[in-house]
């Protein structure tokens, strides 16, 4: 069936290539769709002719007469066609169809049913469709066809079309936000010989004219910081991420995240900025405080409260982490059906543990502060629990949607840590940090007391209440 409709296609654009160019350069539009409905009755009483040009969605052929729903992303309308009134009927008749970009220039006019139309005087074809739009032959209804797709799930979902609007507006507002507080905005390399700031396999490239090995970031922590040591007091950057790792419901392999560092502030300092930022964005693009996920309100509005990493393990597990052993959280992992490989160090183990019996749980908007200083070897300790660090993670939703420090600024200590991260790759563990000499040369220069923290898209994902992919434009697809 579909090739009959390709078939007929064809012969239609063969048709009028013998009267016209079906793929002009210029276009005769005198206003927007939206412009001509908002100004309708302005446009009606001056009785002038208007050129108008859009998509159109559907047709309905009632012999002398034809009506067309037509989109310009703007906003729709509908053109009329009448064998008395339009020069070229005969042609719109035989070869205009759906999926066609049609102009056309008539007066606007309100229909018996009080639609407002243009009653087209000519038309022609400004875009001949070769394929007809999904809704013609089988619909776009599963949810494969749709990503890979993604340009006719947009043109024929208005849900899907102004969930990439509301996202383009949370950018905004998490931007403007930054630099209203004074963070500048800066772009650093997607490319780095040592890729750090996370824990996270990277993916991995070739420079032809370096003749060097190069791995995508997957992080933008140090470049920023380096900043700090420049003597830049507070830096942001908007970027993009790459981790080759798995693909769920809460991650990508390729995604957008927003860091920033503030020189003379600690992890107290950015906890404020950050509930004010969340607050901010989730307002301009929600219009409120309150949010669903999973059939479930989610209130951002109230203030956030702390709660200690340690004590909500140990409530959740039973286990103390200030005795548990490797072995002990080896066995608690497979006791929760983690299947955790035997190469685990101790703070992957806490971290896998924590993600599956304690993370779920926190539904309402909290910070989750002084994690153990196994999962977090870029963070500083706190003075007087030397075994715990002054991070905070941000949890809603029963997911982590941001994480944040007071940022390690000792190079010994950073050294240590790094070495320690580079013991458990050789172990096997893939996402361990690596050992960035360049980094630890920044540190010995001196960067000033800051705090850092970062966010990924899963927030607008919680937000919208759908699986991250869904909020991607052009999410990563394996190939047919």
């Amino acid at each position: 069936m579909l090739e009959d409709i390709l078939r007929e296609r064809a012969k239609k654009l063969e048709a009028y290539k013998k009267i016209g160019n079906p793929y002009p350069a210029r276009v005769a539009r005198d206003a927007t769709l939206a412009e001509v409905a908002e100004k309708f009755a302005k446009f009606e009483k001056s009785k002038k002719s208007v050129s108008l040009a859009g998509r159109i969605l559907s047709l309905r052929d009632q012999g002398k007469i034809i009506f067309a729903s037509v989109s310009d992303g703007t906003g729709k309308f509908q053109f009329v066609f009448k064998k008395e009134e339009t020069e070229n009927f005969d042609v719109v008749k035989q070869t205009f169809e759906a999926g066609d970009f049609a102009e056309a220039t008539g007066r606007v006019f309100s229909t018996v049913r009080g639609e407002k139309s243009l009653l087209a005087k000519s038309a022609r074809l400004i875009v001949k469709s070769l394929r007809p739009l999904p809704q013609e032959w089988f619909g776009l209804e599963d949810i494969e066809s749709r990503l890979r797709q993604r340009y006719l799930d947009i043109l024929l979902n208005p849900e899907v079309k102004e969930t990439f609007v509301k996202k383009s507006l949370f950018w905004n507002e998490i931007r403007a936000y930054s630099k209203k507080a004074g963070y500048l905005e800066v772009e650093t390399p997607v490319l780095e010989a040592v890729p750090g700031g996370a824990d996270a396999e990277p993916f991995k490239t070739h420079h032809n004219a370096l003749d060097t090995d190069f791995y995508m970031r997957i992080s933008l922590e140090l470049p920023l910081k380096k900043l700090l040591v420049a003597g830049y007091e507070k830096v942001f950057e908007l970027g993009r991420i790459f981790r080759n790792e798995g693909v769920d419901r809460e991650h990508l392999q390729d995604y957008t995240q927003m860091e920033c560092y503030a020189a003379y502030e600690d992890y107290n300092d950015m906890m404020k900025f950050t509930e004010g930022l969340y607050k901010s964005a989730i307002k301009a693009v929600v219009g409120s405080l309150k949010t669903t996920f999973g059939g479930k309100t989610v209130d951002w509005g109230k203030k956030w409260p702390k709660l200690d990493y340690y004590e909500l393990f140990e409530q959740e597990t039973g286990l103390d982490l200030k005795k548990a052993t490797r072995d002990e959280l080896f066995q608690k992992a497979k006791t929760l059906g983690l299947e955790p490989e035997r190469n685990l160090g101790r703070g992957r183990l806490i971290d896998v543990i924590f993600k599956k019996a304690a993370r779920p749980k926190l539904w309402e908007p909290c910070f989750i502060i002084n994690q153990p200083i196994d999962i977090s070897p870029l963070a500083k300790r706190k003075e007087d629990e030397p075994d715990k660090v002054e991070r905070f993670q941000i949890m809603a939703a029963g997911t982590e949607v941001g994480n944040g420090f007071s940022e390690l600024n000792d190079p010994i200590d950073q050294r240590k840590r790094f070495e320690e991260q580079m013991r458990l790759r050789a172990e096997g563990d893939k996402e361990a940090q690596r050992l960035d000499e360049e980094f630890l040369l920044a540190l010995e220069y001196g960067m000033p007391p800051s705090s850092g923290f970062g966010m990924s898209e899963r927030l607008f994902a919680v937000i919208m209440d759908k699986p991250v992919r869904e909020t991607v434009i052009f999410p990563l697809m394996k190939p047919r």
